[in-house]
């Protein structure tokens, strides 16, 4: 397992060992001792079809550490730097995680997460330092201009709820910052 570092302080790509043999392969998914993320204390899977966009989210209260893997198929991963005084704050990082490249995305606390699934069929697995709390659950609109995100499909499969979050303007008006 390797640790390597991203510009955007605390966001680490982890590479995870893979042993291949005639039967499949194995592979670790979390190790505390190399990942850290100490208080990661809630997981859940979420399957999706080809072309679907999902987020950003994030929990302005009981936010959410996030270590984000792919069990099948691959996304373009995507996170929003809204940490106070953080010198990347505004700025978004992207990276493909896939069943092949065995890449994980840890991401700490003041991040707006979301993902493109690329493939036919996609399981992506999280692993939470903080229980789901839709009460305290908001995010930005993935299809703001001030964002400038590109992605390699026209019109991906967005949740209503999703294509009415608000722009980066309103959650800095709301927020400010997380």
């Amino acid at each position: 397992m390797k640790l390597l570092k991203t510009r955007f302080k605390g966001l680490k790509i982890i590479k995870f060992k893979r042993n291949t043999d005639t039967r499949g392969y194995l592979a670790e998914t979390y190790n505390k001792k190399i990942v850290g993320g100490k208080d990661l204390i809630f997981d859940y899977k979420v399957i999706s079809k080809k072309n679907i966009f999902r987020g950003f989210h994030f929990q302005y209260k009981y936010q959410q550490v996030k270590l984000i893997s792919v069990l099948k198929g691959k996304i373009l991963d995507y996170v929003i730097d809204l940490r106070k005084n953080s010198k990347t704050f505004g700025k978004t990082y992207k990276i493909i995680l896939s069943e092949k490249n065995n890449l994980s995305l840890y991401v700490p606390t003041g991040f707006a997460h979301s993902y493109l699934t690329l493939d036919k069929e996609n399981i992506v697995y999280y692993k939470l330092s903080n229980y789901y709390a839709p009460k305290f659950e908001s995010g930005i609109f993935w299809n703001d201009k001030k964002l400038k995100i590109t992605l390699p499909i026209k019109n991906p499969k967005v949740s209503t709820k999703d294509k009415n979050l608000p722009s980066f303007n309103n959650f800095l008006k709301k927020f400010k910052y997380l």
